[in-house]
């Protein structure tokens, strides 16, 4: 079972959008999926079509990790029931998002360890900030995708983000690696986002991935309807699919291969 990691510490640069992404490919590619929705604000369990589907939510889960509470708290996605399920985010997460003693931060990890014969891959949309939530996140994931934008505070808050992957890491989880900064809502003519582009690649060098991801309307058209990006018609759709089918791909081959960190 992977398991990948999707932050960053500042919101609104679209890090539910790509963990929906990926998911939308992993189901194109029949894998068995697990959304873990780790952001109080519990977007992926919305767009997911997974609302008030599950007896308890990934709360619970951090409260007790036992096999019979993570069962609970697992719905199947209406994306496609037999391949996509959610460990459903709730508001109560916030709970957890405080200051987290060393022994807690595993409490995702046993958990995901507890189902770790039902899915091929797991998908952890971590909290847009480095709190509790975020560091049990990561310390339950092998990779960790920093999402950003071409901008200046995204920029920075992409470098603090590497950071704490590296601090997790040597802290508490000596498998976790960064897969690599993801720069998305590209618009190809800004100026503005050509420079922080070059700046990130200066800062960051080979950890940022190619192909960027472009701002299309059609990823939020798609998600509005209760739909994936491989499953809305038209040609801005099917180049965002093939974008998130080569970043998966990515993804996949750097599990398998722990060695290969970008």
């Amino acid at each position: 079972m992977a398991i990948l990691g999707v932050c960053s510490l500042k919101g609104g640069v679209g890090k539910t959008s790509i963990t929906l992404g990926l998911a939308s490919a992993a189901l194109a590619a029949g894998y068995r999926t697990l959304v873990v929705d780790l952001d109080p604000q519990a977007d992926s369990t919305l767009a997911l079509g997974a609302t008030g589907a599950a007896a308890q939510d990934v709360a619970a889960v951090l409260d007790n990790p036992a096999p019979y509470v993570v069962e609970s708290a697992l719905a199947a996605s209406a994306w496609d029931p037999e391949l996509i399920d959610v460990l459903m985010g709730s508001a109560d997460s916030a709970r957890h998002d405080g200051p987290t003693q060393a022994h807690r931060l595993q409490r995702l990890a046993a958990a995901l360890e507890t189902v770790a014969d039902e899915y091929d891959i797991v998908l952890v949309d971590c909290p847009p900030s480095l709190g509790g939530l975020t560091r049990q996140g990561l310390t339950a994931c092998e990779r960790a995708l920093v999402v950003t934008e071409p901008g200046l505070f995204s920029v920075t808050a992409a470098g603090r983000a590497l950071q704490a992957i590296d601090d997790i890491r040597r802290e508490h989880a000596p498998e976790l690696r960064p897969l690599g900064v993801l720069v998305n809502r590209v618009r190809a003519r800004s100026s503005e986002q050509i420079f922080r582009q070059d700046e990130l690649r200066t800062l960051f060098g080979p950890l940022v991935l190619s192909p960027v991801v472009p701002e299309r309307a059609a990823l939020q058209q798609a998600q509005g309807s209760g739909r994936s990006i491989h499953d809305w018609p038209g040609a801005a759709a099917l180049e965002l699919a093939e974008i998130f089918d080569t970043l998966l791909e990515r993804a996949l081959r750097s599990l398998q291969n722990p060695t290969h960190t970008s």
